[in-house]
């Protein structure tokens, strides 16, 4: 009786285990790193998975080494380098991008495009690849509309959680007046800033992590995005 009692309790832990340890296994993220500072982006691949899995295809071949954020886009008017996007990529390197990935709207994926989104860019949903841009402050006009089949807004996948100051720094670099065409016309710096690398970050170490006080409760953008609208 005892044997078969160890048994059962050992088959109930092989059980249980796996499905604790993939609740608890944390988001990817990849550390962006430029001539002006590095930026750290949280991935969502239980939200996003076709659309991560496609960037880390990229971060993981290397292929972002020595590409560009060669897009600075503000409303016009705008000022201050607190709301626009930054847009980077390969630019269609025909050497380095893979092919193109199916496009995964907001209303599927329940992200949206608030402060600090990662998201991809894009001609016709479907034709994404290698280009992708940064929110900063909130854009909720790149969402895929549901009144509006017409609009089916753009990919996000994932989130810039460390280094604003950088992306603020790459928005209010000079752009060329007479550079680009379409939605990008007005919008190309002069001076692209280089991306040196894009890597995944280590993941946390939870021995680092500080323990909880005893007294706390468990708390229960290619067709490119259009300017920022003020």
């Amino acid at each position: 009786m005892l044997l078969r009692r160890t048994l059962l309790a050992l088959a109930a832990a092989l059980t249980v285990t796996p499905s604790l340890a993939h609740a608890q296994t944390p988001n990817p993220r990849v550390i962006i790193t430029t001539t002006e500072g590095a930026m750290t982006v949280e991935l969502y691949p239980d939200k996003a998975p076709i659309t991560v899995a496609n960037f880390l295809k990229y971060v993981d071949r290397k292929l972002y080494d020595g590409a560009t954020f060669y897009r600075a886009s503000k409303p016009k008017g705008q000022v201050a380098d607190d709301y626009g996007t930054i847009q980077g990529g390969l630019q269609n390197n025909p050497k380095k991008v893979l092919p193109p990935i199916a496009h995964e709207s907001t209303l599927k994926t329940g992200l949206k495009h608030t402060d600090g989104t990662i998201s991809m860019g894009r001609h016709a949903p479907g034709t994404a690849q290698a280009d992708w841009f940064i929110c900063i402050g909130d854009m909720p006009y790149l969402d895929a509309d549901p009144k509006d089949p017409s609009n089916p807004g753009f990919a996000a996948f994932g989130r810039m959680v460390e280094g604003k100051p950088v992306a603020e720094a790459i928005l209010g670099q000079p752009t060329d007046p007479n550079a680009g065409v379409g939605a990008m016309k007005g919008e190309m710096l002069v001076k692209p800033v280089k991306i040196i690398s894009i890597r995944r970050a280590p993941p946390p170490d939870p021995a680092a992590a500080p323990a909880p006080a005893a007294s706390a409760a468990t708390p229960a953008a290619p067709t490119t995005p259009p300017a920022p609208k003020p």
